[in-house]
């Protein structure tokens, strides 16, 4: 396998500017706030997640860091200056998501169109090192047309990285691949975050930036909520999950059960999820109902960002300020 030359890192560099920085961003579509007040910063070499719910404020979030937009208050910094710099220069890719076609031209082959994009690039990747980062070179003299779903996103993967970027940004890239697939793709990613690039994507597989960022940034209502490594994130929220089973099950105890907030059950298997697990075991007890194989853990992503995202909106949100 060919070595790539690292880039260098936050930690290699003190005077390494960070690879993003969003400062007291407030953006408008007329009466409607997008952004209100959006703040943070991300280091070089970085792998970030960044999630929300529908209308949080991440496409406009996306289009400020590309360049597509530009802010009405506070500042936007990328790789040390202005997003349509870095983006003009080439430091800066991006694998956005395309809607019901692939995104890539039809009846062309993969390496001619790998060529044509190169040629765009001030300072492209030389032809084969791109052509191994995304791993298509068994691609290369297929017809853009006839790839399965899997196989485009990794053609627009390697589009997105012809340039040699420092940074880039993808927005839910597995979105057309299967399970196997997402982790071969994810395991490509990680080996170029390990050149010292920066990598930012946006995903609804939350069990994704579970396992693959260093750092996951939630944003609502035009802010950000949550900015941490996973585990900082789930600790947060102070609900257990308890599960065990139960051969005559009756939701109606379960439900009345100390601490309980949430039931489900499932023929024989039952799931509580509980803001106080010992008083809710000891209720179970107590009650004299019959289980089994009983087991608490803490909660996971998917409860982190449900607990984070879902409190009542904002009416600011509507109105200029």
């Amino acid at each position: 396998m060919t070595t790539f030359a690292p880039l260098p890192t936050a930690s290699q560099s003190a005077s390494t500017p960070p690879a993003l920085r969003f400062e007291d961003v407030v953006y408008h579509y007329g009466r409607h706030l997008a952004l209100d007040g959006l703040t943070f910063e991300v280091a070089a070499g970085r792998t970030l997640a960044l999630l929300g719910p529908n209308g949080a404020g991440k496409s406009t979030t996306i289009s400020l860091l590309l360049g597509l937009l530009r802010t009405q208050t506070g500042s936007v910094e990328v790789l040390g200056t202005t997003p349509q710099q870095a983006v003009a220069s080439g430091r800066v890719g991006a694998m956005l998501q395309t809607g019901s076609g692939s995104g890539l031209p039809p009846g062309v082959r993969v390496d001619t169109t790998l060529r044509l994009v190169r040629k765009l690039y001030p300072r492209p990747a030389p032809f084969e090192v791109t052509v191994e980062r995304a791993g298509i070179a068994a691609l290369l003299s297929r017809q853009t047309n006839r790839l399965s779903g899997g196989q485009a996103q990794r053609v627009r993967f390697a589009l997105a990285i012809a340039g040699d970027p420092e940074l880039i940004f993808l927005d839910e890239p597995t979105a057309a691949m299967d399970v196997v697939g997402r982790r071969s793709f994810w395991e490509m990613i990680r080996q170029f975050g390990e050149e010292g690039r920066t990598v930012v994507f946006a995903t609804h597989h939350l069990q994704e930036a579970d396992r693959v960022a260093d750092r996951i940034v939630v944003v609502n209502h035009g802010r950000v909520v949550a900015d941490g490594p996973s585990a900082m994130l789930k600790a947060a929220v102070a609900s257990k999950r308890i599960r065990f089973f139960c051969e005559t099950p009756d939701e109606s105890v379960f439900d009345n059960l100390d601490g309980v907030t949430d039931v489900a059950v499932r023929g024989v298997a039952v799931v509580l999820d509980s803001l106080d697990a010992d008083a809710t075991v000891r209720d179970l007890v107590a009650r004299n109902v019959a289980f089994r194989e009983l087991e608490v853990t803490s909660a996971g992503l998917e409860e982190a960002f449900v607990a984070l995202t879902s409190k009542t909106r904002d009416p600011r949100q509507d109105v200029a300020r």
